[in-house]
């Protein structure tokens, strides 16, 4: 054996290296990341969390825009030959495992999803919201599951212990009979319907994951206090396509009869405090803090009672109610994408689908785009699921 064959064997560098157990070690999957530098970048770090991953190798990245792929690249620490200008030249040419969707620009989602399938992913990971319509997600799922592709979408709280701890504490009865979910975007300038789709995706989320799908919808969007028209229309930031509206008031009626809400109104004052949701029992509320640390807190007692002020406001950790976080280290691989990266490996090779699906995410979308389905009804309630496929407002 020369040296250079010896170095890379005890490198691990090598196909046939061997495991403790003598068994050839398993490949590292090969990870693709396509960003789009002034068009949504790389999202919320769904690059670098593969540097972090074991068995995850980043192989190569595109990104139209030559400075910001020449940064990337120096960032994922890349030989200059691992960087495309063109996603699909980069996908037919390393043909990677998984492939990272990072931008933040929801117009790019659905193409380059496609373009992951056709050139034969087997995980994608991609950015929140997940695509612009009902009916780009049903093209995305027919594809996925023709080829058995696993896509897992970027709701980060999906991931959360604390959040099978709520399911438990529902279950149990610890806040009485389930009345309703009030849920809220962070109301800031964006408030209204583009507060629906950036933030309101990751509430709508964790709304179905704890309490089921929706029924119906109802809702209304105001433009300044009064009724939004088409007049109001207008294309929305981050190619979320149409928009209208900086207040908006939807109610789901879900399938297991609780009727769940949520409202967004710009610059509402509240210091971005309401982004999360508050599952209201009669015996305690839940109040659930989107993306901080605790993520939930349990009130116990009755909501409606304004006699009895001694009830505070208990932490909910993945340990339980009032117990201190066992794992901070846990919660920030959550926080820093980690965990559903991990889970998305293994749906791979266990050939499952991740915790927070295509199914899951396509959902959400559905429900907001039935906000926008209501409002262009006049209120009416819609069903789902939503016979329009398109995205509302493209109807006029």
């Amino acid at each position: 054996m020369d040296r250079r064959n010896f170095a890379m064997l005890a490198s691990g560098l090598t196909a046939t290296a061997l495991t403790a157990q003598g068994q050839p070690a398993a490949r590292p999957f090969e990870v693709a990341i396509i960003g789009s530098t002034g068009r949504g970048d790389y999202g919320h770090g769904l690059d670098t969390v593969w540097q972090r991953i074991p068995r995850t190798e980043i192989v190569s990245v595109a990104d139209v825009n030559d400075e910001g792929r020449t940064r990337e690249i120096a960032k994922l620490k890349l030989p200059e030959a691992a960087g495309y200008r063109d996603y699909r030249e980069m996908l037919a040419k390393v043909q990677p495992d998984i492939v990272a969707v990072c931008p933040r620009y929801l117009d790019q989602h659905s193409d380059m999803i496609l373009s992951a399938i056709e050139f034969g992913a087997k995980g994608i990971y991609v950015e929140k919201p997940f695509v612009r319509a009902p009916a780009e997600a049903d093209q995305v799922r027919a594809a996925s599951q023709a080829q058995n592709v696993r896509i897992a979408v970027a709701h980060r709280n999906r991931y959360h212990p604390t959040l099978n701890v709520i399911g438990g504490l529902l279950r149990d009865g610890r806040i009485g009979k389930l009345l309703e979910i009030r849920g809220r975007g962070k109301g800031d300038r964006r408030g209204g319907c583009e507060d629906l789709w950036v933030l309101g995706s990751h509430v709508l989320n964790m709304i179905t994951a704890l309490a089921g799908p929706p029924r119906t919808c109802s809702a209304v969007l105001l433009q300044d206090g009064r009724p939004a028209t088409s007049e109001d229309i207008f294309q929305g930031a981050e190619g979320l396509g149409p928009l209208a509206g900086n207040q908006l008031h939807a109610r789901f009626l879900l399938a297991s009869g609780v009727v769940a809400f949520f409202d967004s109104v710009a610059n509402d004052g509240t210091q971005n405090q309401g982004f999360g949701l508050q599952l209201i029992g009669s015996e305690g509320t839940i109040a659930i803090q989107a993306d901080r640390n605790p993520l939930a807190f349990l009130r116990p007692g009755n909501p409606f009672a304004t006699i009895d002020k001694s009830a505070g406001w208990l932490p909910i950790t993945s340990a339980g109610v009032n117990v201190p976080e066992p794992d901070p280290a846990a919660i920030r691989r959550v926080q820093h994408h980690d965990a559903a990266a991990e889970d998305l490996i293994d749906a791979i090779e266990n050939n499952r689908e991740p915790l927070c699906d295509a199914a899951d995410a396509s959902l959400t979308i559905e429900m907001i785009c039935a906000v926008f389905e209501s409002h262009r009804q006049g209120g009416m309630n819609v069903a789902f699921p939503l016979v329009q496929r398109d995205h509302p407002l493209r109807q006029g």
